[in-house]
C-alpha cells in the first residue's frame, strides 16, 4: 500500500498547529520579497511574549516564542505562495533575542523555530541559522526571526 505524504500544512495540523491571521507591517515595509527562487522575510516578533531573556523570560518561554515567531513567518510563506510545498528549501534563519548582556543562550530560544521547520519541511527544512543577542527589540519582543527560502519555479512544486 503506498504511503501517503503529508503537505507542510498537513504536518502543522499533525502536530496540533495552526497558522495565525498574518500581522500588519509595523512601518513602511513589506512582509516579504521575492526575487527569482528566493523569498527574503520581514522579522516576525509575537503578539504574545515580552520581556528580556536572563532577566525576566525563561529559556522555555523563549523558545515558545521562537516558535510562534516562526508560525508567523510561515503564514506570511503561505500568504505568498498559496501553499507550503511550494518552499523547495529553507536557506538562512536569522533570530534576535532580546536579551540581558550576561546571557548566551541565544541558541536555545532560537531552536523553538529551527525544530518547527525540520518538523513541518523535514530534510528541506534544515538550514544556515545565526541567533544573535540584542539590547532591546521593538515593542519589548522577546524574541524576532526572519528567514530566506528557496522555492519552486511557478510551475514547479516540491513533492
Amino acid at each position: 500500500m503506498k504511503q501517503v505524504q503529508l503537505t507542510p500544512e498537513g504536518r502543522l495540523k499533525e502536530l496540533g498547529l495552526t497558522l495565525p491571521a498574518p500581522r500588519p507591517a509595523a512601518g513602511n515595509y513589506v512582509s516579504c520579497v521575492r526575487t527569482g527562487n528566493l523569498i527574503f522575510t520581514s522579522g516576525q516578533g509575537t503578539n504574545e511574549y515580552r520581556g528580556r531573556l536572563g532577566e525576566d523570560v525563561s529559556v522555555e518561554i523563549g523558545y515558545d516564542a521562537a516558535k510562534q515567531c516562526m508560525l508567523n513567518l510561515l503564514t506570511v510563506l503561505k500568504q505568498e505562495l498559496g501553499e507550503l510545498s511550494k518552499v523547495k528549501r529553507v536557506v538562512k534563519v536569522l533570530g534576535f533575542v532580546n536579551s540581558t548582556p550576561d546571557f548566551t543562550d541565544q541558541p536555545k530560544v532560537l531552536n523553538g523555530a529551527s525544530d518547527l521547520l525540520v518538523q513541518v519541511f523535514g530534510e528541506f527544512g534544515k538550514h544556515g541559522r545565526s541567533a544573535v543577542g540584542m539590547a532591546q527589540l521593538p515593542l519589548n519582543n522577546a524574541v524576532e526571526v526572519e528567514m530566506i527560502v528557496e522555492v519552486e519555479d511557478e510551475e514547479g512544486v516540491l513533492g
